[in-house]
């Protein structure tokens, strides 16, 4: 089969496309067919350093969506010909990048089918990342006052609308070339972070949901209520604020997101009552996965192509 392989770690030149053999799928596996696969920062963050994989040669890619191919002794869930989406295990499960992928049968739910592959594969790490973090983490529910950064990204779109399926009042902060793609998605205030510092125009929030690091932490501890949460994709930005946060009654909580099965079927069912529509911004066939990683396209996921068909 094909797939992306690197041999040593770079920049995206060191991506190739290589002819390596389709794995077998074991007890409680199964092989997926891959149709299209989510290209997300954290795939080139491992090409340049190894950071979660270690040592090349390694194929990346965690989200998928596709065809079972074949199924592992035990396992009962799928059969050959179903069509399943799912968040490989982070982060040793990587492989996406590849026309088939062999994981466990419970890191997939069925494909929705208001979804075709393409958008599918743009949901599982991104989405579950936010589920974790604002639905699992920080209890968003009714009412709730959310601040997102990034909110026009992978991950911040995905969050835009878990929070507003939830019942919360969402700020967006974002670049102005976003407002109105955001404003569609429910946001209810956008901050344009080119002219407006959020912690200057907003307070007693419940919840940030931080996704850039830099000196956004600590404006959100000074934008939180007692007792509010700062939740962060990035967990190593959180210490210099542990004071001022513990001293304030904030909560902080790092998450690494984690390949969940009922995490995936409630994104699911967000999207088949359409309250939930992942946005693809880009879609790159697998052999330019190089060109994919560096594309700064946006709104929404980068999403590679593997069966033409689904482009």
């Amino acid at each position: 089969m094909r797939a992306i392989s690197q041999d040593r770690l770079g920049g995206p030149e060191v991506l190739t496309e290589v002819d390596i053999d389709t794995p077998t799928p074991g007890l409680g596996q199964i092989l997926v067919r891959v149709h299209a696969a989510g290209v997300n920062p954290v795939d080139a963050m491992n090409r340049e350093t190894g950071m979660f994989v270690g040592k090349p040669p390694f194929v990346l890619g965690w989200d998928v969506s596709g065809t079972v191919e074949k199924v592992g002794l035990g396992s009962t869930l799928f059969a050959p010909g179903d069509e399943v989406v799912g968040l490989l295990p982070f982060p040793q499960g990587h492989g996406a990048y590849a026309e088939y992928v062999v994981a466990p049968t419970r890191v997939f739910v069925p494909k929705p089918a208001a979804l075709d592959h393409v958008h599918a594969a743009a949901l599982p790490l991104a989405g579950l990342t936010a589920w974790q973090a604002l639905v699992e983490t920080a209890h968003v529910g009714q009412g709730s006052r959310v601040l997102i950064t990034g909110a026009a990204g992978g991950v911040g779109h995905l969050a835009v609308q878990i929070a507003k399926a939830r019942g919360a009042y969402v700020y967006a902060v974002a670049g102005a070339a976003s407002a109105d793609f955001l404003t569609g998605l429910g946001v209810d205030e956008v901050i344009d972070y080119t002219t407006t510092d959020f912690v200057d125009v907003v307070t007693d929030l419940d919840v940030v949901f931080d996704v850039i690091g830099h000196d956004y932490p600590s404006k959100a501890v000074q934008a939180l209520k007692p007792g509010g949460i700062l939740v962060s994709t990035l967990p190593q930005s959180l210490p210099d604020v542990a004071e001022s946060a513990t001293g304030k009654g904030i909560r902080l909580a790092g998450l690494f997101v984690e390949a969940d099965r009922l995490g995936m079927t409630e994104l699911a069912k967000l999207v088949s009552e359409a309250r939930l529509q992942p946005v693809v911004a880009a879609t790159f066939p697998l052999a330019d996965a190089g060109q994919a990683q560096a594309s700064k396209a946006g709104p929404g996921k980068t999403v590679l192509t593997v069966v033409e068909d689904d482009s």
